[in-house]
């Protein structure tokens, strides 16, 4: 299972951070060692303090601390997980991933991890659908990244649809369960 693992939760901005607050406790529970990273607007929408709380780790969103100049090395990150989830994953997250683009911590941490990188879609139904959209996760999935699908049903507009990130249990049973590692598209 997930037990001793080393995990690095990405959020990013997108109404389904709130589920990274549970994902991150059943995570824990599973009793893997989590280290969360936002994007600044992330932020938006879940606090770093709920997630260091739940993680008991500090939360990381910039390349330095401000209080006191440290760095947050994000290549020391990317060596340190046995697995990256980016849950939710925006589609101008998973756009600048497709480029190689890596204007934030978590980006850099990513491209210079060796470790499995794993992508939680989270957008309206017509983003998801989009062609730039599809584009990209087919180029992440050619670089070694999985896509966990997105679920069907309301989303944040009030569409009904495909692209709600997948539930944190469903995210944790693909992680555990390679026979759930499959690409779709």
């Amino acid at each position: 299972m997930l037990r001793g693992k080393k995990i690095l939760l990405g959020i990013t901005g997108s109404i389904a951070a709130y589920k990274s607050a549970v994902l991150t406790r059943l995570l824990v529970k599973q009793g893997a060692e989590v280290r969360v990273m936002l994007t600044e607007s992330a932020k938006d929408f879940i606090t770093p303090l709920t997630l260091s709380t739940l993680s008991k780790n500090p939360v990381h969103s910039g390349f330095f601390n401000a209080g006191d100049g440290s760095w947050n090395n994000h290549v020391e990150t990317g060596l340190w997980a046995d697995f990256i989830v980016i849950a939710p994953a925006s589609a101008h997250t998973i756009g600048k991933m497709a480029n190689g683009l890596c204007d934030n911590l978590l980006l850099a941490t990513c491209l210079s991890a060796r470790c499995p990188v794993y992508v939680a879609p989270a957008m309206d139904l017509d983003m998801f659908k989009h062609p730039s959209v599809v584009s990209n996760l087919k180029r992440l999935e050619s670089f070694g990244i999985r896509c966990i699908p997105p679920g069907t049903g309301e989303l944040a507009s009030g569409l009904i649809g495909e692209g709600r990130m997948a539930e944190p249990e469903e995210i944790i049973g693909f992680l555990a369960n390679p026979a759930l590692k499959k690409k779709r598209h």
